[in-house]
């Protein structure tokens, strides 16, 4: 029970800063906190059985839940887009997953070379799309535990890259005007630009890790 409550006054604690101007720390435990959700939902989707987020991980709950619900569909979108591009990650970089390091080196290679030239919510979509793709292919291999090394990963990327570029607009909340339109023929313009950007990215940090190996 004491867990619970712990896990329910973090939750709660992530949730008030939507209320006002958010902290680098409250930015980057909001990130973390939606890139568990983010990865539990590709999970689940791909029918791969692992464990539970830790229990005292808040879980997305208020404007932090309609954030994540955003940010899962415009990932669905982005999928939907280039469905290629975020499947079989470990494959296209071709990387070991049995190891910490290469993982966590390859990952922030991949989304350094996302964000090269600026950043913009298409590709902050990406970049989860890339963890939650990197985050299935480790729970196939039996690599669970990688998840959280993706995790956290993720939220260190968060706050040496893009928490000035968050606080300047408000945090989080400002993905929701992101909204995609239901008219087919406008379907997520904004994230074909951010995906025509960087299409190649994955073959790029190939051939960056190759002679890492």
């Amino acid at each position: 029970m004491e867990v619970l409550r712990r896990s329910s006054v973090f939750a709660a604690e992530v949730m008030e800063v939507f209320d006002r101007s958010p902290t680098d720390k409250e930015l980057v435990s909001q990130a973390k906190a939606l890139c568990r959700d983010y990865i539990n939902s590709r999970l689940v989707r791909a029918g791969v059985s692992w464990s539970k987020p830790e229990c005292n991980a808040p879980v997305p709950g208020g404007k932090l839940a309609e954030v994540s619900t955003i940010l899962l569909r415009l990932g669905d979108e982005l999928e939907y887009i280039r469905p290629n591009v975020y499947r079989n990650i470990a494959r296209q970089l071709n990387i070991s997953l049995h190891s910490e390091t290469v993982v966590t080196d390859a990952f922030l290679a991949v989304a350094a070379q996302i964000f090269t030239a600026g950043i913009t919510w298409g590709k902050v979509v990406s970049l989860y799309a890339v963890a939650a793709g990197l985050a299935v292919d480790c729970v196939r291999h039996a690599q669970p535990a990688m998840v959280h090394t993706i995790v956290d990963c993720l939220g260190e990327f968060v706050r040496k890259t893009l928490v000035t570029w968050l606080k300047r607009r408000g945090g989080w909340a400002d993905i929701t005007k992101c909204v995609v339109n239901t008219d087919p023929s406008l379907r997520s313009h904004w994230l074909v630009a951010a995906v025509c950007s960087f299409g190649h990215f994955l073959k790029a940090i190939f051939f960056m890790l190759l002679p890492e190996r």
